[in-house]
């Protein structure tokens, strides 16, 4: 008698399935197999917050196919993510099958797992518990607020702003900083600024360098040098001034290793040093996690990776430590472990930090066996990991006051240098602010030459140097979720979904790595400030989330949390309903003058209209259009600008990218009239001596360039030779499926970027990577597709015969031409002869999908169709 596990991916599956043998069946349930429709009315605050759940194809094929494996089994064992939303779909999973009577003398039990090697999924199976009815509590709970924050705030959104899209509630508040942030760097009036520096020599002839830190005897504020007036009345002062050592400070001081990887530390840190979006982190990350083929045996190589958790497992402390005193010395390892606190307020939550498996497992050693994103964040984290248990780096700093014989003129002259590397001889984090390319990173290393207090220091000269102050950063990915963790807003499984909405919404875009908000997340987050400041406040988000980490660790009711809730938002949004357009515009057009009309610095009317010249430009909002800029003298003038809208391609010339390794000829980005694209070599020029073709001869085909489209969301600026020769070798092939042994191809089509098997064809997401796409995320993308098309084999005249799944039931297709399932004939019971004889008796053109397709008017006359004379009327 079998036992019965189930899963979430089939990867997953297929790790703990060769681990467990075959007195195990192994399923996957592929992520959630049900959720929330996406209509009004799926969440029911009057029914005590009842919820309507449905699942789709996928989801009741997979619940099928485990209820049919626990015919017979003693034992479930729903072996999901070990956290929150884990929890959820074991929930879901046992809901659906009982509802299916599948589990009628099957014991149901819950087993967790940190990471996925054999002697882990045994140890969890050992040790089985329920579920955790709290942490379904705390997914309830966020689910329903999420769907009725969304539900209920949206429709307002789309009649008090046209042309705006949906409003989410940690989405919204993210929306605010950025959009902020924005605000700050227009409103920054840059300031100017001098520093002043001076080229010293030692008695020995030994050359340094110092600031000036004072004159007059007064230490120097940022500004006191403010033009370069006064920058070289200081410049004289400094050079006609003698100098001594006045004091030599030294001081030893510790920098100590950072904690292990949190999902949120991850994130940030693969953005700092890989540039990886949130998003590619977390796909990567997973599957690290699910494991790969090393040796034969697939092994899962880290952790798990949503986790805000800094706590190694003892037994991977000492194995790191032992690694440590192996590999790099006793001087690099400390007397005793390093111990770090998780900030964490939800302990039930707070999983294991981000480590490798085995740290034995070194980042050389599984190089062969990954992909190249893969190696590169798997050395981020077995780094980090090792990195947290070595010795502390210990640095001497040194700081040198100079000053003029009269006290009048003091420089300063500092600089350190590493006495002992510690952890900083594997590991250096990554900062936000990281230096241009060229410019050098390591700042520890500066040394001065030695001086003792007395010495009389040569000056060699005096250099003034002008700045200006600096606008506040735009939020990267790192530093955006770095803010979000400090304010207590979203928890590690949201955060990569947070920044993908809202670049999926249009409401934001990256530009060189950086956050820049459109002008319709703009006219979002003022209408929302505007009037629903305190649903998109930050303390009043953090405190929701403390709220629900609250109901997850059982210390409150989630249905009390979701009614205090309710009973203020739907009164705020009750307020809205008298709300007119005009008052709408007003307030936004007073929010954004500042960004919609910005000072032209000529001291002319920015709102002025440049085609009248008598009128003043005003935020207008449009029942169709949206919003647009207008003039007040509408309808003599009929001046508009849009607001909100598209960004254009962002190229207009061609441009060179470089030559193709082996042919030579010229690579190169066009833009095209659908979109950028490259191209490989030129077009043949026309012959000017050839003859003309006479009249009525068939023309000679042209032979074209090979081109290749960008896909959708790629930026330009980013194309290089590279990108651009893995465009124009699309499709290529990704592997072998390994349950239908057939291969498996990726490239770019007219609706944009896919996957193929055979004739299936599956669409990639908007952060797969058509170029680096591997075989795991291309058969999950299938997956959905094969559960409804049906490979039924080849037709005699060529080409393949598949079943499918229709709006109006299923139907066999032969390329273009396909014939409805006979009433009460199922698929199953459908193979190829029948198809074939179906298909020539009764097969029918596939309709196409354009204008016109429904027959009548226009279109029907256009093919030919006759359409009946109007009678003339009388009279």
């Amino acid at each position: 008698m079998m036992d019965v596990v189930v899963v979430e991916s089939p990867a997953k599956a297929k790790t703990i399935n060769n681990y467990l043998g075959r007195d195990y069946t192994v399923l996957a349930s592929y992520g959630h197999v049900r959720d929330l429709p996406a209509k009004d009315g799926s969440v029911r605050p009057d029914d005590g917050f009842a919820m309507d759940w449905e699942a789709d194809d996928r989801g009741d094929k997979q619940v099928r196919a485990i209820a049919q494996a626990l015919k017979g089994a003693k034992r479930l064992f729903l072996a999901t993510d070990p956290d929150r939303e884990g929890e959820a779909i074991s929930w879901h999973v046992k809901e659906m099958l009982a509802s299916r009577r599948a589990l009628a003398g099957v014991e149901v039990r819950r087993i967790t797992f940190n990471e996925i090697t054999k002697a882990a999924v045994k140890a969890a199976l050992a040790a089985p518990r329920d579920l955790d009815g709290d942490l379904i509590d705390a997914y309830l709970a966020r689910r329903a607020l999420d769907y009725l924050f969304g539900f209920t705030l949206s429709p307002v959104l789309w009649r008090k702003l046209p042309g705006s899209r949906s409003a989410g509630r940690v989405q919204s508040v993210a929306l605010r900083l950025i959009c902020e942030r924005e605000a700050e760097i227009e409103a920054f009036r840059p300031r100017e600024y001098w520093t002043i520096e001076g080229a010293f020599a030692t008695p020995g002839g030994t050359p340094f360098t110092a600031r000036l830190v004072s004159l007059d005897g007064r230490k120097l504020g940022q500004f006191d040098l403010g033009d370069e007036k006064a920058a070289k009345a200081a410049v004289s002062r400094a050079e006609a001034a003698a100098y001594r050592i006045a004091s030599v400070e030294k001081k030893r001081v510790r920098r100590n290793p950072p904690a292990p990887f949190t999902t949120s530390t991850l994130q940030q840190e693969a953005a700092r040093k890989l540039g990886f979006s949130a998003t590619r982190t977390m796909r990567t990350a997973q599957q690290l996690y699910e494991g790969v083929e090393i040796g034969g045996e697939t092994v899962g190589l880290i952790t798990y990776m949503r986790t805000d958790g800094v706590q190694m497992a003892a037994e991977a402390v000492s194995a790191i430590r032992s690694h440590i005193g192996a590999t790099a010395g006793k001087a690099y390892l400390p007397d005793s472990p390093r111990l770090y606190q998780s900030r964490a307020k939800n302990a039930q939550e707070a999983h294991e930090a981000v480590r490798p498996t085995d740290v034995a497992r070194t980042p050389e050693d599984v190089a062969h066996a990954v992909s190249d994103d893969q190696r590169r964040l798997y050395e981020l984290v077995w780094k980090r990991a090792v990195a947290s248990q070595m010795a502390s780096a210990e640095l001497d700093q040194t700081s040198v006051e100079i000053a003029s014989e009269d006290g009048k003129v003091g420089f300063r002259a500092t600089g350190s240098v590493i006495a002992f590397d510690g952890f900083l001889k594997l590991y250096r984090e990554g900062r936000d602010d990281a230096p241009a390319p060229g410019e050098a990173e390591d700042e520890d290393s500066h040394l001065l030459p030695s001086m003792a207090e007395g010495e009389r220091p040569g000056l060699k000269g005096v250099t003034p140097s002008q700045h200006f102050t600096q606008p506040p950063p735009r939020f990267s990915e790192a530093s955006l979720v770095k803010k979000l963790e400090e304010l207590g807003i979203g928890r590690p499984s949201t955060y990569a979904s947070i920044l993908q909405v809202l670049q999926d919404r249009q409401y934001v875009r990256l530009d060189a790595r950086r956050f820049i908000p459109e002008d319709r997340g703009r006219l979002v987050t003022a209408f929302l400030v505007g009037f629903f400041e305190h649903y998109v406040a930050y303390d009043f988000t953090a405190a929701l989330e403390e709220q629900l980490d609250d109901v997850s660790g059982g210390r409150a009711a989630w249905r009390e949390v979701l009614a205090g809730f309710w009973r203020e938002f739907v009164k705020a949004v009750e307020d809205t309903k008298e709300l007119r357009i005009a008052d709408v515009t007003d307030a936004l057009d007073r929010d954004l003058g500042p960004h919609l009309f910005p000072d032209k610095g000529d001291g002319s009317d920015p709102r002025a209209c440049p085609r009248c010249g008598t009128g003043r430009l005003g935020l207008r909002i449009g029942g169709n259009t949206g919003a647009f800029i207008g003039c007040s003298n509408y309808p003599e003038c009929r001046y508009t600008r849009n607001v909100g809208g598209d960004q254009a391609s962002g190229a207009e010339d061609i441009r060179s990218l470089g030559r193709h390794p082996e042919t030579g000829e010229e690579v190169t980005l066009r833009p095209g009239p659908y979109g950028l694209y490259v191209q490989l070599g030129e077009a043949p020029a026309p012959d000017p001596e050839a003859p003309k073709p006479k009249k009525g001869a068939k023309k000679v085909a042209v032979p074209k360039p090979k081109r290749a489209s960008l896909p959708k969301g790629m930026d330009p600026t980013s194309v290089t030779l590279e990108t651009a020769l893995g465009l124009l070798s699309l499709p290529r092939l990704v592997g072998i499926h390994p349950e239908k042994q057939e291969p498996i191809h990726a490239g770019i089509g007219q609706f944009g970027p896919y996957v193929k098997l055979g004739p299936i064809y599956a669409s990639l997401d908007k952060d797969d990577d058509v170029l680096s796409l591997g075989l795991n995320r291309a058969v999950v993308l299938l997956a959905k597709k094969l559960d409804s098309v049906k490979l039924l084999g080849p037709h005699p005249k060529g080409g393949e015969v598949t079943m499918r799944k229709g709006r109006f039931g299923p139907y066999v297709q032969h390329g273009t031409t396909v014939a409805n399932l006979p009433k009460g004939v199922a698929m199953d019971d459908m193979d190829l002869d029948q198809a074939v004889g179906l298909l020539a008796e009764k097969g029918k053109p596939l309709a196409g999908r354009g204008r016109g397709a429904k027959g009548g008017g226009k279109a029907a006359a256009k093919r030919g169709a006759k359409v009946p004379a109007r009678k003339k009327e009388a009279g």
